[in-house]
Order: C-alpha cells, then sequence, then structure tokens
C-alpha cells in the first residue's frame, strides 16, 4: 500500500494514496462559525467549497504550525447519495510517500473510543507511522458539519 506520510508535531503518519487527489501549498481560508475548532474554514477548490481539517489541531490539540511542508491533503470521499465530498486535511511535513504491504502494520492493544481513524502502525527506519483511516475519520456529527459543502456529483468530474 502507497502512503502519504505527514506529521502531527514529532508524530508519522500516513493517509492511503488512493483517498489522495492532490497535495497544495496553504492557501486563505474564509473562516466558518459554530464548527469544531479542528475546521479552520473553507475555500474554493476547483469550483468547489472545500471545508478543511486541521489533523494537528484534530489529534494534538494544537494547531498547525506555518512551515514550508506545511501543506494541505486534498482528499475525496463518496458520500451514501453518490455524491463525492473534497475536503482538505491540514498537516505538517508532507515530503514524502511509503510503500509498504498492509501485513506490516501492527495493531496496538490500547482502545481508542475517541479517535476510531487511528489504525496500525509500523515500524520504519524513521520509527513508527500511525496509519489513518479516513473513512474513519469523522463522526456521524462531524459529517453533519461538513455534509453541506464540498460535495459534488460523479459526473461534474469531466470539467476537470
Amino acid at each position: 500500500m502507497l502512503m502519504l506520510l505527514f506529521y502531527v508535531g514529532e508524530d508519522s503518519y500516513g493517509i492511503e494514496s488512493s483517498c489522495v487527489v492532490e497535495v497544495i501549498p496553504r492557501v486563505p481560508l474564509r473562516k466558518i462559525y459554530h464548527v469544531p475548532n479542528y475546521v479552520p474554514g473553507l475555500f474554493n477548490y476547483r469550483g468547489t467549497i472545500a471545508p478543511v481539517i486541521d489533523l494537528c489541531h484534530l489529534i494534538q490539540g494544537t494547531p498547525s504550525r506555518f512551515h514550508l511542508s506545511t501543506r494541505i491533503i486534498m482528499v475525496k470521499s463518496f458520500q451514501e447519495n453518490t455524491t463525492v465530498q473534497y475536503l482538505g486535511l491540514i498537516a505538517e511535513r508532507i515530503t514524502q510517500t511509503l510503500n509498504k504491504p498492509e501485513t506490516d502494520f501492527v495493531h496496538s492493544n490500547a482502545q481508542m473510543n475517541e479517535a476510531p481513524y487511528l489504525g496500525g502502525m509500523i515500524l520504519d527506519k524513521q520509527g513508527m507511522i500511525q496509519q489513518i483511516h479516513l473513512e474513519r475519520l469523522f463522526t456521524d456529527a462531524q459529517r453533519f458539519y461538513l455534509s453541506a459543502v464540498g460535495e459534488h456529483n460523479p459526473d461534474d468530474f469531466r470539467s476537470y
């Protein structure tokens, strides 16, 4: 499995590359209110209003630092009604990929009910890398906050 690697603070994480549309520089975001504090805002992504989640803020409670390698990972997910939702994920030190078999991931026995999106871990020469399961990243309440924006019908892709 090919994974895009990134950091949250000093900890390394990976997202399966098949979910990633592209990695873009940080862009100005329009602030939205009455959403969780790990949602810094929205922006126009190729004609679609895309919400952005700060992974550092979500996972560790502190906003991402402004570095040249702090980027927005654009991901897409298909919703139940067959629309596609674009979502931006801010993370730090997005500079590498890693190809490892899924069988190399080891699951800890620690209960992570508050963070079901945290998957197994692998050991690499860089240290431990934890997998992020994008499909489990958001609870039903979080989906509610983000479902009204960032959706597109799959037929709309012809214009990209």
